[in-house]
């Protein structure tokens, strides 16, 4: 079973769907399963050096207020699923495309999800600059790849054309929010799904391919 999750790393829900899916995964541990990050970009057009934190809060929320309510919410949905939400500790919003390319290079090296986990957690609990080579390479070298390598490759294009790619196969599979879903070019789940509907639909999408 292949399932191809379009995800954005500055995107709460897409950490908090990204746990609950794996908890799913692993409570069916006969099923073999293929995860693949597909990058999508909330903000494609945010400048390359981002936007201050509350400069683009005020933006996006219309208000401070609206924010902060809107971030009890996700904050209090990722709890019980691990993640501690620090958006106080957040100062800028990234322009994600180096992140998703670090990932895409990560995969090359089987570690596609420790490092999509990786960001999540540098950006949501650390509040660190996803925009900044230096800190992107530090967090690449806590799950195992090379600072020094990792700097070269982002100072370079590389897989830039891949990042851009999935954003462009997402419209044309109308996918307008993530995270989404897609399990074997067929099945499409929106969401940060509970664990319960996510073991369902993969229950039912097997029992439906050994028909």
């Amino acid at each position: 079973m292949l399932i191809e999750v379009y995800s954005d790393v500055v995107c709460p829900w897409c950490y908090v769907g990204e746990r609950r899916l794996r908890k799913a995964l692993f409570e069916r541990p006969d099923l073999a399963v293929e995860r693949r990050w597909r990058p999508f970009q909330l903000q494609p057009e945010m400048p390359p050096g981002g936007l201050p934190w509350r400069e683009f809060v005020v933006e996006k929320f219309g208000s401070q207020e609206r924010a902060s309510a809107a971030f009890d919410t996700v904050s209090a949905a990722g709890a019980p699923d691990g993640i501690d939400f620090r958006f106080d500790r957040v100062a800028n919003a990234p322009n994600t495309a180096d992140a998703h390319r670090l990932i895409l290079h990560a995969a090359e090296k089987g570690l596609e999800w420790a490092m999509a986990e990786a960001l999540f957690r540098a950006y949501f609990t650390e509040g660190r600059d996803l925009n900044d080579h230096e800190e992107l390479a530090a967090v690449a070298s806590g799950v195992g790849l090379h600072g020094r390598e990792v700097r070269g490759f982002l100072e370079g294009e590389e897989v830039a054309d891949e990042v851009w790619r999935s954003q462009s196969q997402a419209r044309r599979l109308g996918i307008s929010g993530v995270p989404f879903y897609v399990v074997d070019e067929r099945y499409a789940l929106p969401g940060a799904q509970p664990v319960e509907v996510f073991l369902r639909a993969l229950d039912t999408i097997r029992a439906e391919k050994a028909s």
